[in-house]
């Protein structure tokens, strides 16, 4: 089975390794609410569990408060 990073679109044949991937992939995978930036996961955790936005002067924090999936996102209809 092929797997296909949705950030960015690198393909993977070993399941493995395409979570790994997921952990270090450049593209933006989270986002906050208080700055609006976007991120790649590595940047806002040293542990796993507790995150901040790695943006300079946000005080954004933690999943589902301020720092959020992109994948979880929903648009708004204009």
């Amino acid at each position: 089975m092929v797997h296909t990073c949705r950030h960015c679109k690198r393909t993977f044949t070993d399941e493995l390794a395409y979570e790994l991937h997921q952990d270090t992939c450049s593209s933006g995978q989270l986002y906050c609410d208080e700055c609006g930036e976007r991120f790649a996961e590595r940047t806002a955790t040293r542990d796993g569990w507790h995150y901040t936005c790695p943006t300079e002067d946000c005080d954004g924090t933690g999943i589902g408060e301020d720092i959020h999936q992109v994948r979880d996102a929903r648009l708004e209809a204009p």
